[in-house]
């Protein structure tokens, strides 16, 4: 069968795992149908940016080989099954079963490298489609192959087989089981199933998850979701049903717990609410969330959670929307004012464990002045003689890592620990870092290795590792593989920091990441293909302007699209840019041109290795979900912690990452962005700290004070300690 296809694959030298001699024969007519298989299967093979006969999607070779098996040899053999199956009679018959194989490949392709699917799911994938390849060919349902398959798999081939007579009840399974993968996207799929009898237990799921997205359904009463949430009898769902017909509801949400059990009413806070803009106290309404949140947190120690404490508009994101909103804001927009009685009036009504919650919340948009003046006037209203000790145990030691690692990367750890018995310091910064291995997520882990590198002090540094040193041993004791892994890849790691003769590339086994070779971010094509986010709000209008004239005419070439422009260098190697246009955000114009943009890349086989992120830190989450699965390079502005540094790696696990602890400068990010293209035309290796050296050298000349002191805050791969910890921790556990 596959002869006239071996002609053409065997041009490519290295693709001889295609040819699987077999001795079906093919009528002419249908060879076609054949070849767009084999097109999409050679697809398939170069988006991973090599045609080699192999299916990368990760660095496990068994995995690889796998996946590919899976979509070469088994789908050979059901192109063989349909030519030779006498109960597919004609030719149409035949032609549509070659379309499902088509369509299955392609779909596998698109969805992998938009991040729909786990490319690790392939096998599963074929497998299940040859199940329901039979069983539509006996007209037998397909609900009971798609209830035993992973949701990926199974809405894939679903709508393959949408002729199939189990594809109403296969859409109820690919409904439940999204709903359990989904659960706070429930509300905005139920429609249709309201009437079922499932409907009533998911949406009291959907109150506990998002008591705030219940109430948007509940306010549209007469819709089906709004029907189904007004005849409930779910405690929790009628009091959002019935919050849906209070004036600025949503206020009251970080309280439902409270409302639900009687320790506040609607009237007794109504009196911060009020009934319209004029009648909110910003002020008094903070206060009320930051004393929510202390006696809430002592719940969480007991593992009791409060209803509405996370999630959108629970307590904690109402805590950070407010601190941002009424008091961060404010003194970031008067950096330039001298007068600090003015430049800071905005906090004056609040207290020290107030300006607490302030800052840890703020973590990624307060900047580096609104900080330093925060804190100092933190102490000040702690008394003329402060003990820190008491501010963290005023607040339950809520968030005290977070605040450590905020002091340390701003300079001012050395001076909170001065403000308390050394013994207490001491125990402080053990606690610090103490039971990284019991936490459920990496985030403390990393807040540690991030505070390492900014801290200056040699005493408090030598602690810190004394205790990292500890904990490893107490781990290796107890044979605690998790603890060993945490606390030894940090060992490592802070060692490296003062000994630059330990190359942790070697010692904790991840990618360089003091270099990357032109090899490395060039597709089979020497092209480097970038992708840049652009938003479509004032400031993202103002820096695209910038950004296209940047570009030298007699260097680049720039074609403007309807969406996105294209700038194509015109000597030296082959970079290629592509940037959507910041159209208007209001009418979520830009959203849909980076969707346009992405699909475009990813239909005409172009994988951005180089992604640039422009844009406030708030819009870095919609740039993280559309990021490329290939990036090697990825520039952020504020890299926004964790949570943020910790979706990147999962998506792209070797990627260089440029991140800076504030809000990021566009007479900064404009000649790193330059400095980067001037190596990528030039086709050598980029090193990172000769790029950092040259550019410390520019910016320290530069006449603005503001973009001097900027610079420090930019953080070059090989200082990231965070993505590195992140990094290194994964390839272990790959290993385990």
């Amino acid at each position: 069968m596959k002869k006239y296809f071996f002609t053409i694959i065997l041009c490519f030298e290295a693709i001889s795992v295609f040819a699987i001699a077999d001795t079906t024969k093919v009528p002419i007519e249908r060879i076609y149908f054949h070849d767009l298989i084999h097109k999409e299967q050679t697809n398939c093979d170069k988006a991973d940016g090599k045609l080699d006969g192999i299916i990368k999607i990760s660095g496990n070779d068994d995995i690889n080989l796998q996946v590919t098996d899976a979509l070469i040899r088994k789908v050979n053999e059901l192109e063989d099954f349909v030519e030779a199956n006498a109960k597919i009679s004609s030719n149409q018959e035949k032609i549509a079963y070659l379309r499902f194989i088509e369509r299955m490949v392609q779909q596998f392709r698109i969805e992998w490298k938009t991040r729909e699917l786990n490319p690790i799911l392939a096998p599963a994938l074929v497998d299940n489609f040859e199940k329901i390849l039979k069983a539509n060919i006996d007209s037998i349902s397909m609900a009971s192959f798609i209830a035993e398959a992973p949701y990926e798999v199974g809405k894939i081939n679903s709508e393959i087989f949408r002729d199939n007579k189990g594809y109403a009840e296969s859409k109820k399974v690919l409904f439940l089981k999204y709903c359990a993968l989904n659960p706070e996207k429930i509300l905005s799929v139920i429609g249709p199933y309201a009437s079922e009898p499932f409907a009533d237990s998911l949406i009291a799921e959907a109150a506990l998850r998002d008591p705030v997205q219940l109430y948007s359904y509940a306010q549209a009463y007469y819709t089906p979701e709004g029907k189904l949430i007004h005849r409930s009898n779910n405690p929790i769902v009628k009091q959002v049903a019935q919050l849906s017909e209070t004036p600025r509801a949503l206020l009251y949400f970080p309280f439902l717990d409270d409302i639900l059990n009687g320790t506040q009413t609607i009237d007794s806070i109504k009196r911060f609410v009020g009934t319209d803009e004029k009648g909110y106290d910003s002020v008094g309404y903070y206060k009320l969330l930051v004393k929510t949140e202390i006696r809430y947190s002592k719940r969480l120690v007991n593992q009791d959670t409060p209803v509405a404490m996370f999630g959108a508009n629970g307590l904690r994101d109402m805590l950070q929307r407010k601190a941002i909103e009424h008091f961060i804001t404010p003194i970031n927009a008067l950096h330039e004012e001298t007068n600090l009685n003015i430049r800071m009036k905005a906090i004056d009504p609040l207290s020290p464990i107030e300006i607490y919650y302030m800052m840890v919340m703020g973590e990624n948009d307060i900047y580096t002045s609104s900080y330093k003046h925060s804190f100092e006037r933190m102490l000040q209203r702690m008394g003329s003689k402060p003990r820190t000790d008491f501010l963290l145990m005023s607040v339950n030691m809520d968030y005290f890592k977070k605040f450590i690692k905020m002091a340390a990367n701003f300079n001012q750890l050395d001076t909170f620990l001065r403000l308390m018995p050394p013994s207490n310091s001491e125990i402080l910064m053990k606690a610090f870092v103490d039971n990284l291995d019991n936490s459920g997520s990496l985030e403390d882990a990393v807040d540690v290795a991030d505070s390492y590198s900014s801290i200056k002090n040699k005493t408090l540094l030598k602690t810190i590792l004394q205790n990292i040193t500890e904990n490893e041993q107490r781990s290796i004791n107890e044979n605690n593989i998790k603890g060993k892994i945490v606390y030894g890849l940090l060992k490592t790691i802070f060692l490296s920091v003062d000994n630059h003769n330990i190359d942790l590339t070697k010692e904790i086994g991840i990618p360089s990441i003091y270099s990357v070779d032109h090899k490395f971010l060039s597709d089979d094509s020497d092209r480097i293909i970038q992708q840049i986010f652009f938003f479509g709000d004032e400031d993202g209008k103002g820096i695209f302007k910038s950004f296209l004239n940047s570009f030298s005419p007699n260097d680049w070439r720039i074609n403007i699209e309807k969406e996105w422009v294209v700038i194509k260098s015109l000597r030296g190697k082959k970079v290629w840019i592509y940037a959507n246009r910041p159209l208007d955000n209001d009418a979520n114009l830009d959203d849909s041109a980076q969707v346009h943009l992405s699909r475009y890349l990813t239909k005409n086989e172009l994988y951005p290795t180089v992604v640039i992120h422009r844009g406030h830190s708030y819009w870095l989450p919609r740039t993280i979900d559309r990021m490329p699965a290939d990036a090697k390079i990825i520039v952020l502005g504020s890299c926004g912690g964790y949570k943020n540094l910790n979706q990147i790696l999962d998506i792209c696990p070797d990627a260089h990452i440029i991140s800076t602890k504030e809000i990021g400068k566009g007479d900064i990010n404009r000649p790193i962005l330059n400095y980067l293209n001037q190596v990528f035309i030039s086709g050598k290796t980029l090193v990172w700290q000769d790029m950092w050296t040259n550019l410390t050298k520019l910016f320290s000349t530069d006449p603005s004070k503001e973009v001097r002191e900027s610079w420090d805050d930019y953080i070059p791969p090989y200082k990231n300690l965070g993505a590195i910890f992140i990094k290194a921790y994964d390839k272990k556990m790959e290993g385990e």
